[in-house]
């Protein structure tokens, strides 16, 4: 029997709700060949990068923040004589110190101006380009990366958590999992449940899968508080990952901060720290072999607003961490916050495209070629160098 608040996407009837979702199939999708892993955070509501890593050293930034982003003397952690770490991911600076934690700190994707979050996750996780609208683009480019891969067998990439995860939909097959609702799938359950679907070919397929992946929930994995549900997400992607899965994503909401920033960055960010360090500890020695990229729409504006807080901007940052990360560091250049150095005067100039440090990631871990990554998982990509991001 079990007991945990896992289940299938949006349904109390796991099957009707699978059978409807285009993530879910009735075919396993292969694992990945070898032992790297692959986690990708989705940050819902752009980050402020210029808030998490502090770029205290910039002689503009005092000018532009009066309560926000002032470094080492308010309690941020120097990282190395110009970036400070925000004191929300203090818990962090173990991996920092030994090279596992890592930052971009002027990335985008091609979207611009128009400022949507829904646009601009959208494109996030299409990992496309600004040559076809975000409506009519279908799939995400994780799940364009699994098309890629030679060798596949059994095992499954997984999409994890209640929102829709644009980011692993496509023409591979992969499950998808909320840890929203309680589940109790009897063998009773199960029974009665094939036998309402034997004669729906949709829904029965789908009802099998259902069963097959409840029956190999691991049974150790602890039941989530309220509030904690980032960890039950964690846990669930690391017991995967544990196996034969290779990649999982998942996303973290709550970084829209357009007032009272400090306080709500300081929510997300405790709940991003805790979400690594519980990878980390449930994942054991594959912890090694990780990788963890942590992602978001855009940045936000360079000057802090009249609410204490800051609004939609263009340049942002992206979090790496894990034991196959060569981190340490602060990867890419620095472009200044001079009013000259900003975007339309108001935001962070990005200086690299953010897909392309996840082309790279996919490059060394999984050996996917520069064509196949520039040309169909991240068509029109320019990699550019080999930022040299994984140890």
């Amino acid at each position: 029997m079990l007991t945990r608040r896992l289940f299938l996407k949006s349904t109390a009837l796991i099957g009707c709700s699978a059978a409807a979702h285009p993530l879910m199939s009735t075919a396993a999708f292969a694992s990945a060949p070898g032992d790297n892993r692959l986690v990708v955070i989705i940050l819902r509501g752009a980050m402020d990068g210029l808030d998490v890593f502090q770029p205290y050293g910039d002689r503009d930034l005092a000018a532009l923040r009066k309560t926000l982003s002032l470094g080492p003397d308010h309690g941020a952690t120097d990282l190395d004589g110009f970036f400070a770490l925000h004191p929300a991911l203090s818990q962090l600076l173990p991996l920092w110190n030994a090279g596992q934690l890592g930052f971009a700190p002027a990335v985008s994707t091609p979207y611009r101006d128009k400022r949507s979050h829904f646009d601009g996750q959208d494109m996030l996780e299409a990992g496309t380009g600004t040559d076809l609208q975000a409506d009519i683009q279908q799939d995400g480019w994780l799940n364009r990366l699994l098309q890629q891969m030679p060798g596949q067998d059994s095992e499954t990439a997984y999409s994890v958590g209640v929102a829709q995860m644009r980011i692993l939909r496509g023409a591979a097959e992969a499950k998808s999992w909320t840890p929203k609702a309680n589940m109790d799938l009897s063998p009773q359950a199960q029974l009665l449940l094939t036998r309402i679907y034997h004669d729906d070919p949709l829904f029965r397929e789908a009802s099998a899968q259902a069963i097959e992946i409840v029956s190999g929930l691991s049974p150790e994995l602890p039941e989530a508080k309220r509030g904690q549900e980032h960890l039950e997400l964690a846990r669930f992607a690391a017991d995967r990952l544990n196996g034969a899965t290779r990649i999982a994503s998942f996303s973290l909401p709550g970084w829209d901060t357009h007032a009272g920033q400090a306080r709500g960055i300081e929510r997300s960010l405790t709940r991003l720290s805790e979400t690594i360090l519980s990878l980390k500890a449930d994942l054991g020695a594959n912890w090694d072999r990780t990788t963890v990229l942590a992602m978001t729409e855009f940045g936000r504006t360079v000057r802090e607003n009249g609410s204490a807080g800051t609004d939609h901007g263009t340049g942002g940052a992206m979090l790496m961490a894990g034991g196959a990360v060569r981190g340490g560091r602060a990867l890419g250049e620095w472009p200044g916050l001079a009013e000259g150095d900003l975007y339309a005067g108001r935001d962070l100039m990005p200086l690299r495209d953010i897909r392309a440090y996840a082309a790279w990631a996919m490059h060394a871990k999984f050996g996917i070629s520069k064509s196949a990554l520039e040309g169909a998982v991240f068509p029109g990509l320019d990699m550019g160098p080999d930022p040299r991001m994984l140890a």
